[in-house]
């Protein structure tokens, strides 16, 4: 409804109408109880005190979304409030008041008492805008014009005040719901048992919202089980109450939603049979049940309050929205700890079972053809077969390995060559000092040639006897040359046949002395080798004399090279803490990169058997030693 100008009578008539209603909107200002409320009450107010109002709306934003919605508006019968959008707007992008002209078909050279005019003003909470009031009046002078902008701003710091009390009672009231939250939470958390963090928290919670009881259940095969009862340890005596409250909260996990007894008349309808009979028989005036829901919506417990006392419903807004929140937190909590606390028997026979709904339920596409592929895998390592093949340490020797000795006790006057050193048949590796020799030698060969002299002395006197002697003597000496040209000789030690030297290196030891027998080089073939495999003693029982195999050496790892096991000695040896068995074997080809002393690993060939079994039997054959050692 559209106020019009009018003459004086008319504004004094006015001045009684607002002196009559002001009474009214105050109480209505005071009493009000929602910021939709006190915004009409305020806006009906300031559309009196403004004359020849036409209408007006006031925007706050939405707590939830942060969008603008209308809080109040006036006349009651105004169906729309578009034509202000653009006063709107602008007050709000420039956060200061605005008065634009109404663009209603008016002309632009009318006078001003002849126009409409929209007023807008943000309302400000915490330095920013937070909505916004908007009028459209009659034409006025701009004197009267001012004065009506002066009006609204000075009504808008009203509303900006009750807003601001209104909002910071609200943030006040969440924190202490939060804090409540928490400290029930803590509580819960700071009990190790599920028995006693279920109990601790249906006693705080009676003790905190003055309940007369307090029940916390869980899903047990379908069927809630109440697992604590406020104030109470043992209330097993109770098998009426319990089975009536374990009801109630079916009640709410089939429906999954927050019951209240007596049902609020504003809501969504919902089926209250179980409250209403644990209401009956056991006094509850009111009653209040918040089931535990996880991700999905599915209800697996719930938490039950009553009490006698609390207003027509029993529940105020603050305190169901404090057991919603409280629910939320403690729910996960005991169902972790009630989890926890089954024994191990228990926690694998819900494991498994589980694991079973998911892979014959619905749903779960991807565990299901994970397991489909794990079982098919497991099925064609069961059938399938392979080369079952022993693993070994290996190392390459020559066929033959010559030790080059000293051939006397004597004096090492060069050495030619060292380990590692190819040589030729012939070579010279060392030589010995053969001066002692030398003066040996022309020691017997005058004592010869003495010996000579004396035995043509005897027989030319025809000293039969004497000449016997002086003959033995010359033999003698010559047995002795002949000794000492073969010693001679050995001082030049020289290569038997073509090889490489495998150890021996005297290039720091010339002159030292050496004794008759004393190893000097030790000389292996480069054309003739053999393998020897450490062949650990579990599995020396599948390894016998004929079996292939091949060999990579560490220095070829690109080049596998053929063998064929010659010999199984039947002693093991123990090294590096571990038992094997030696094992030789020859190469099927030679080549010019092998060298004496390379080691790699080696696999002997057995035979086809179950891939299964080739992966498993160590395990297997380790158990049954296991097994035998432990088993009286």
């Amino acid at each position: 409804m559209a106020n019009t100008p009018t003459g004086s009578g008319s504004r004094a008539a006015r001045s009684g109408l607002i002196t009559y209603l002001e009474p009214a909107l105050w109480r209505q200002l005071s009493e009000a109880a929602s910021e939709n409320e006190f915004c009409f009450a305020w806006l009906q107010l300031q559309c009196r005190m403004i004359e020849d109002t036409v209408c007006g709306v006031v925007h706050l934003k939405n707590e939830e979304s942060a969008a603008l919605a209308p809080a109040g508006f006036w006349p009651p019968g105004q169906q729309s409030y578009r034509h202000l959008s653009g006063v709107i707007e602008q007050a709000l992008r420039e956060e200061k008041g605005v008065v634009l002209r109404s663009d209603s078909g008016a002309e632009a050279d009318l006078p001003p008492e002849e126009l409409r005019f929209h007023l807008a003003f943000p309302v400000r909470y915490k330095e920013t805008a937070y909505g916004v009031a908007a009028l459209e009046i009659e034409g006025r002078p701009p004197a009267q014009l001012q004065s009506a902008m002066r009006q609204l701003q000075w009504g808008i710091a009203w509303l900006e005040k009750w807003v601001l009390q209104s909002r910071a009672a609200g943030e006040d009231m969440v924190r202490k719901r939060l804090s409540t939250a928490l400290e029930i939470t803590g509580l819960c958390l700071g009990e190790k048992r599920f028995k006693a963090a279920a109990t601790a928290c249906c006693t705080e919670l009676a003790t905190r919202l003055g309940c007369d009881r307090v029940a916390i259940g869980f899903l047990v095969k379908g069927t809630t089980r109440i697992q604590a009862l406020s104030h109470s340890a043992q209330f097993e005596k109770q098998m009426n109450l319990v089975r009536a409250i374990a009801a109630a909260m079916d009640e709410a996990i089939d429906q999954a939603c927050l019951l209240r007894h007596p049902a609020p008349e504003s809501g969504a309808p919902t089926i209250l049979r179980a409250h209403e009979e644990l209401a009956q028989r056991h006094n509850s005036r009111a009653i209040l049940t918040i089931p535990f829901l996880d991700r999905d919506g599915h209800g697996y417990g719930g938490l039950t309050l009553e009490r006698n006392t609390g207003g027509e419903s029993g529940w105020d807004r603050e305190t169901v929205a404090l057991c919603d929140a409280l629910a939320a937190f403690i729910g996960p909590i005991l169902l972790d700890k009630k989890q926890n606390d089954r024994p191990l028997a228990g926690k694998i026979v819900d494991s498994g079972r589980e694991q079973f709904g998911r892979l014959v339920g619905s749903g779960h596409l991807t565990y299901k053809l994970a397991a489909a592929g794990l079982l098919l895998l497991s099925l064609f390592f069961a059938v399938a077969r392979g080369d079952y093949r022993v693993t070994a340490h290996t190392a390459l020797e020559g066929s033959v390995q010559r030790a080059i000795t000293a051939p006397f006790d004597g004096y090492l006057e060069t050495a030619e060559v060292r380990a590692g050193d190819v040589v030729e048949q012939g070579a010279l590796l060392a030589r010995l000092n053969d001066r002692d020799l030398v003066l040996e030698r022309s020691k017997w060969v005058s004592q010869q040639a003495q010996h000579q002299l004396e035995y043509r002395q005897a027989m030319g006197k025809g000293d039969t006897a004497q000449a016997s002697i002086l003959l033995e003597q010359v033999r003698q000496a010559e047995s002795q040359l002949q000794l000492l040209d073969e010693q001679l000789a050995r001082t030049v030690i020289a290569a038997p046949f073509a090889g490489l030297v495998v150890s021996g290196d005297l290039s720091q030891n010339l002159g030292a002395p050496l004794e008759k027998g004393q190893v000097l080089f030790e000389l292996a073939p480069l054309d003739s080798y053999r393998v020897m495999l450490e062949v650990n003693e579990t599995e020396i029982s599948a390894v016998k004399p004929g079996q292939t195999g091949e060999l990579v050496l560490s220095a070829m790892p690109a080049e596998p090279l053929s063998f064929t096991v010659k010999t199984v000695t039947p002693v093991s040896v123990a090294a590096e803490g571990r038992s094997f068995f030696r094992v030789e074997a020859s190469l099927a080809a030679s080549s010019d990169r092998l060298r004496p002393g390379m080691e790699g690993y080696g696999k002997i060939l057995v035979d086809r058997r179950r891939l299964l079994w080739i992966w498993s039997h160590d395990l297997v054959t380790w158990l049954r030693l296991k097994a035998w050692e432990w088993l009286p």
